[in-house]
């Protein structure tokens, strides 16, 4: 202990002990910081009033002693008086409210297991309520659930980059692996499943022939788009696996490496009578494009024994041209509906002038397989799934399981080779990847919530001092924040807030960090509270003192999480609602629960039990020897001298601390003896005294107040608190935060090219993060969401770096005339040429679709038709038998009305056209020629991907013999779509900019009558940043202005709200600028990480003005204190935060380092900067006013003159004794001068109770010379001497205590002046009653005191029943102090 910086005189008002009274800073000379750390522990009454005390301080304004913010004190006073409430009620019932609060909390935590992880993506990033959403909907209840088909890919690239890959060995490669995917096969069900059974294809129409129809159902192909279809191997993809055979005298085997179709069927000619007429199959493979299919290709290895006889290099064995056949792309087996584009299957392509491609570096292959719903369809009358309970669900299972193997015999395909790398990807593996990174990870968050254990356990526990340790409260607390965490995902699993990929892997650290903010803040407030605060209202004083902040900062998290739910992402929203439901629980068992523990502690250190292991106990009593020092004597104070003259410092000794021990007679008839031991503890001084000299020992007072006994000691807060920290052992110096704040980094910052220095500074970091926000892309990559060194992560970054294409289709919906409205059809078609990024054919034109594949079909039957009826083969009754299959269909088609009463009309044969010179298909039996053609030209209705809905009708005419000439008429269409694959997007700019082209083209039909939104990945995952800035600046500003009201209403100060609003903002910018220095892009998770910041800076910055606002002073001493007071558990709040996050820097997942790890990082690096730098400086200069000012505008309010005591009934003498081992300590026993039975003492079972301090405040106005006024005060104090001690009989080894006042008065007054003097004198007198229950010889095992059984008492007052039997013991004896 050091000298005090600042003297104090103590008094006493009815919420506890304050003291006031100050040298001026031009009178007080400069101390050492060390010294002066300890002094003004106590003052906060009068000089942060309405921060302890809005009441008082509001009495103050009333009494006209100050003025100050009367609107804001009223609001303060009812809360703090709530809080105070709340505080006093859970201390009297801590253990109830502690069972309780933990029991409900553990009831809720039930409730997660109804949580629901969402990893659709569509369900997570689709604009909630807009557009895309309800264009989703639309196509969902339309077509159902799983309709479409997915895709499968294989993607091989060289190991080195920039290496040619268009080569014979590389394109066998690629065939090698595209085979072990053909043979892929899983068993499910007790069934195998392989690529037959779950592909896609495009079925052939169904024939009458049975024969024939079984060979075309199992020779038709998987699709498969892969650069191998320019060359003969790619039919060695197409199988079938179990070749065909064809008896009769063709005896040949069907697979697709040895067919030829046109051959085929001219073979199949002459066995007529088991096949049927072919004419029509041989149409459909002209129409097609089937032709001779692979075997006129060139071989990719001429020596392969199976390279068929037509092959163009079959006899020379050149390797053909790789590049050359490349170029423009490739064909399926049929050739007219299948081509692919070069864009489709090569990748990295360099071309010379004249447009070949020289040189590629990837190849692609892509699989395509049914949907589940399109699965379940086709295998649901089928022979095979009889014995199974058949569902779309477990056809969605077939076709996962099979992706989930077709990744792995891929990938391992290639294990030999050197060279290439072959990669595999499918929906379901990027499922499961959603799945995974969706998963919580059990050891990271075990492992972060045991470092943020052993943080709080460390920062506040004393290792010095096992009584005021607090170590258990840290650990209580972060438990308590853990369990309501908990609780909180819970509730939102339980009210139908699904689960996300950030719920999972970040809400759990960043909710535990930010939580324990405010359990630090209050855990702060314990350790630093007066010990004048009566025990059965600190708790209550706690709240009341920091239950302002915690409300203030809890309300700003609540609204900023809330108002972030304004960014219409679905995982976003949710994440943001699970957010401010979190902190509703944080507050509600910070406030509720955390004050339990507070109060568990409090009794733990009344009853003097160690910390973390209260089943022991510390009989350690610190004797604390105060002497009286006369300063004119010393010979140290020759420094000093200048201070001689002024009036000397009077040192008033309390007795800090009453033990009484009872001893027990050693003989039966001996009495039992009460020895009251006493420790001299404290000094007062006067206002104006010099400091104490050094090497003495001066200590702030500090004793008890309360309005009923006590059983506490004097002694308050001992000196065993003030032992260093933790953190201070591990430095190696006594230096805590709080000291460094009030006694360097504030005095620091007070100083004007200091304040200059910071705003220059942040000046330039302003400027820095606008460049950085300027620089900031809109996207997320795909990669980012991925981990790193893994075959997804390799396969998506040549995906986005060589195969940049995406499905698109344009979809028109209902409420549309499709037949009398085709010429709107077709321009809408063609306005998507001004769309550069539409892949087109070779050609040069835009891909057909369904419309213009059903024109040229009616075409081919019209052609037909004609040529009959020129040939007489048809006539207006009908076809004749010479008539050809499509001249039937031609006439049948043409003689339909659309009518349905009048279906059929024959005289239309002579002026109906299927199809009008504008390409305009008749529109009156457009319905019926739609159901003819969906029937009949299959390959081109599949290839188109139209999926008309509702399906139009399944019928195909009979031929020349079926006398049935009505067709029947489709439903009208509400659901038709035009694909197109879009190539060449990198960035989002790119996306953008394509998605507002089409949207404009969208919008522009819609007005002219056609209704119709464009479909796909681009749309689904990119047109969320076509207003995502918009919706970050509404919420942004929303979440400042919401932030701006609560602080205005709850502080009544718009200024200060402006502040701390304007502190906010800029810490928004600095973050958003760091986004964009350290390469992040603005997308939906940056964007709530933004509108997080708010609430989450507010915890750097709302203490700080908080506690500015309560301070007395000019602006500088303000900031001084508010420093002095919220350094440390802002510090502490901001490691714990750093804490909570750390363990994200471990995430398999690149995306969770880099959009949240990085990005809270730096948050708490710039809220600490703007916190305890900008904030402060901010407020030095421009900072609100007090809420209290006194009117003299003075550092601190006056000292209100406490009420005067009544005179003592009666006194004790207190002799002084030494005792043996406590060298430096003096002990006094006390006993009674008029009863030999007290002397002998009391029973174990008795209690002592000590009564309320008396003080008697005397103030003397002399001008007698300083001998004179000495003897008066000699002789006075020798009166009060003989009064309060009549004991005939004095210690010799020290003086009582009115001697020490008296003798340190008058030898101090000897160097006073003789002008006139303000004496004044206090007089403390405490009294203790030894109270006697029972007798002296009761057993000492019931004398014994468990700490376990330790009782609630009121007041802390112990009870023991009475026990008669003993007449040497007296009961009810006082003894004054």
């Amino acid at each position: 202990m050091g000298t005090f910086r600042k003297d104090e005189i103590e008094t006493f008002s009815e919420v506890g002990q304050h003291e006031v009274g100050r040298l001026s800073e031009d009178d007080e000379p400069r101390l050492n910081s060390t010294d002066s750390f300890m002094a003004d522990r106590n003052d906060d009454l009068l000089t942060r009033t309405s921060w302890c005390d809005a009441r008082h301080a509001q009495k103050e304004i009333d009494r006209g002693r100050a003025h100050g913010n009367k609107a804001a004190l009223w609001l303060r006073v009812r809360i703090q008086a709530f809080m105070f409430h709340i505080g006093c009620v859970v201390q009297q019932h801590y253990g109830k409210v502690l069972i309780m609060g933990m029991l409900i909390l553990a009831c809720l935590i039930v409730g997660i297991k109804f949580a629901v992880v969402e990893t659709n993506v569509e369900k997570l990033w689709v604009e909630a309520g807009g557009r895309l959403q309800e264009e989703l909907k639309y196509t969902t209840e339309t077509l159902g659930v799983g309709e479409g088909t997915t895709q499968q890919i294989i993607i091989q690239t060289p190991n080195l980059d920039g290496t040619n890959i268009l080569s014979q060995e590389a394109l066998e490669i690629h065939l090698q692996s595209a085979l072990a995917a053909t043979k892929v096969e899983v068993e499910m069900y007790g069934k195998t499943w392989d690529l037959g059974d779950v592909c896609f294809k495009a079925d052939l129409p169904s024939f009458e022939d049975n024969l024939l129809q079984g060979y075309l159902e199992v020779l038709v192909p998987c699709i498969l788009i892969t650069p191998l279809d320019c060359f003969w191997e790619g039919s060695k993809l197409l199988g079938p696996y179990s070749p065909i055979h064809v008896p009769f005298d063709l005896d040949i085997d069907l697979v697709w490496t040895k067919l030829d179709p046109l051959e085929i069927l001219e073979n199949l000619k002459d066995y007529s009578d088991y096949f049927g007429d072919l004419d029509a199959l041989f149409g459909i493979f002209e129409t097609a494009g089937i032709g001779h299919a692979y075997q006129t290709k060139p071989c990719l290895n001429p020596e392969d024994p199976d390279c068929p006889e037509k092959a163009p290099n079959k006899y020379t064995g050149q390797v053909p041209d790789i590049t050359a056949e490349l170029t423009g792309g490739c064909s399926g087996y049929a050739s007219k509906y299948m081509e692919w584009p070069e864009e489709l299957i090569v990748g990295g392509v360099q071309k010379n002038h004249s447009g070949n491609i020289k040189s590629g570096e990837a190849l692609q292959t892509i699989v395509e397989l049914m949907g589940e719903q399109q699965m379940y369809q086709k295998w649901v009358n089928d022979w095979k799934i009889n014995d199974i309970d058949w569902t779309q669900e477990k056809a969605k299972a077939v076709l996962e399981e099979w992706q989930r193997k077709f990744t792995k015999v891929v990938s391992a395909s290639n294990n030999n080779s050197q060279s290439q790398n072959v990669m595999a990807f499918s929906s379901t593996t990027f499922n499961d990847l959603l799945q995974e990174f969706s998963q919580t990870s059990m050891p990271r968050v075990a492992a972060g919530y045991v470092i943020m254990l052993i943080y709080a356990c460390i920062t506040m526990m004393k290792f010095c001092d096992g009584i005021q340790s607090q170590g258990g409260v840290g650990l209580g607390g972060v438990l308590l924040v853990a369990t309501a965490v908990l609780a909180g995902l819970a509730v939102c699993a339980m009210i139908g807030i699904e689960f996300n990929a950030a719920t999972t892997q970040v809400l759990p650290f960043v909710a535990l960090g930010i939580g324990v903010d405010d359990m630090f803040l209050l855990a702060h407030t314990s350790s630093s509270l007066p010990s004048s605060i009566p025990v059965a209202q600190q708790t209550g004083e706690i709240l009341k003192r920091s239950g302002m902040s915690v409300l203030l900062t809890s309300l700003n998290n609540m609204c900023a999480f809330f108002i972030a739910a304004v960014i219409p992402i679905p995982a976003l929203r949710t994440l943001s609602l699970q957010f401010a439901i979190i902190v509703v629980f944080n507050f509600v068992a910070v406030i509720f629960i955390f004050p339990a523990i507070l109060a568990l502690d409090i009794e733990r250190r009344e009853a003097r039990r160690i910390d973390l292991f209260c089943c022991f106990s510390s009989s350690a009593n610190r004797i604390i020897s105060v002497e009286p020092i006369d300063l004119t004597q010393s010979p140290q104070l020759g420094r000093f001298t200048r201070y001689r003259h002024q009036d000397p410092r009077t040192h008033v000794t309390l007795q800090s601390s009453v033990q009484a021990v009872t001893q027990m007679p050693a003989r039966p008839g001996e009495h039992c003896v009460t020895v009251v031991d006493s420790v001299p503890f404290t000094t007062v001084g006067r206002p104006d005294s010099p400091p104490s000299p050094p090497g003495s020992r001066t200590l702030t007072p500090q004793s008890s107040v309360s309005s009923a006994p006590s059983t506490r000691p004097l002694t308050g807060k001992s000196i065993d608190s003030e032992r260093p920290s933790f953190r201070e052992r591990c430095t190696g110096f006594d230096l805590s935060l709080k000291k460094f704040a009030k006694c360097y980094y504030g005095p620091f910052l007070t100083k004007m090219p200091v304040k200059i220095v910071v705003l220059i500074f942040f000046t330039g970091l302003l400027g820095v993060s606008a460049y950085g926000i300027v620089n900031m892309r809109d996207g997320l990559d795909i990669t980012d969401v991925v981990p790193r060194k893994t075959q997804e992560y390799d396969f998506l970054e040549a995906q986005m770096k060589y195969f940049s294409f995406y499905n698109m289709f344009a979809v028109t919906q209902d409420d549309f005339d499709y037949a009398n409205s085709q010429r709107i059809l077709y321009q809408y078609h063609d306005a998507f040429r001004e769309i550069g990024e539409v892949i087109r054919t070779p050609d040069n034109e835009l891909p057909m679709f369904w419309l213009q594949y059903f024109r040229d079909w009616l075409l081919d039957i019209q052609e037909a038709f004609d040529n009959d009826w020129l040939s007489g083969a048809i006539s207006q009754n009908g076809p004749h038998k010479n008539a050809t299959e499509y001249g039937v269909i031609g006439y049948k088609l043409i003689i339909q009305t659309g009518d349905s009463e009048y279906p059929i009309d024959e005289t239309q044969v002579n002026n109906v056209r299927l199809v009008d010179e504008h390409g305009i298909i008749y529109p009156d039996a457009f319905y019926n020629y739609l159901t003819v053609w969906w029937s009949y030209d299959v390959l081109s209705t599949v290839v188109s991907q139209a999926q008309l809905h509702p399906e139009p009708h399944n019928f195909i005419p009979g031929g020349v013999n079926d006398p049935e000439k009505r067709i029947p008429k489709s439903q009208a269409l509400n659901f038709t779509q035009i694909p197109f694959f879009l190539n060449g997007l990198q960035t989002t700019e790119d996306f953008i900019n394509v998605i507002n082209k089409v949207r404009n083209i969208s919008s522009h039909f819609d007005s002219r009558g056609l209704p119709n939104y464009p479909r796909g990945i681009p749309f689904t995952f990119w047109e969320q940043y076509v207003n995502l800035r918009f919706f970050l600046m509404l919420a942004l500003i929303s979440v400042l202005g919401a932030t701006f009201l609560v602080n205005t209403i709850i502080l009544v100060n718009p200024w200060a709200a402006l502040i701390e609003v304007c502190v906010l903002a800029m810490m928004l910018v600095e973050l958003f600028g760091f986004m964009g220095i350290i390469g992040l892009k603005m997308s939906a998770i940056p964007a709530v990480t933004l509108i997080f910041s708010v609430g989450a800076s507010v915890e750097f910055t709302l203490h700080i003005l908080l506690s500015f606002m309560s301070s007395i002073g000019d602006r500088n001493r303000r900031m001084c204190m508010a420093l002095e007071h919220m350094f440390a558990p802002v510090v502490d709040g901001a490691i714990s935060t750093l804490l909570g996050v750390i363990m994200l820097s471990g995430a398999e997942f690149e995306f969770i380092v880099r959009y949240f790890f990085y990005v809270f990082t730096i948050l708490i690096i710039i809220g600490l900067l703007n916190g305890l730098v900008l904030l402060p400086v901010l407020l030095s200069l421009v900072g609100p006013p007090a809420e209290v000012v006194p009117n003299n505008n003075a550092d601190r309010l006056d000292m209100p003159t406490p009420e005067p005591t009544p005179p003592l009934d009666h006194g004790l003498v207190m002799h002084s004794i030494r005792r043996n081992g406590d060298s430096g300590s003096d002990m006094s026993r006390t006993s009674s001068g008029a009863s030999e039975g007290f002397r002998h003492g009391y029973a174990p079972n008795d209690h002592i109770q000590i009564h309320p301090p008396e003080f008697v405040v005397e103030t003397l106005t002399c001008h007698t010379p300083p001998r004179e006024k000495a003897k008066r005060m000699s002789r006075r104090s020798r009166r009060k001497d003989t009064k309060l001690h009549p004991h005939p009989h004095q210690h010799p080894h020290q003086p009582t205590l009115p001697q020490q006042v008296s003798s340190s008065s008058s030898s101090s007054l000897h160097s006073s002046p003789s002008l006139a003097r303000h004496v004044t004198t206090v007089t403390a007198t405490a009294r203790v009653s030894i109270v006697h229950r029972g007798a002296c010889g009761v057993d000492k095992g019931e004398s014994g005191h468990s700490y376990k059984s330790h009782r609630r008492r009121d007041d802390l007052k112990f009870k023991y029943p009475a026990v008669d039997g003993y007449p040497h013991c007296d009961t009810g004896s006082d003894t004054s102090v």
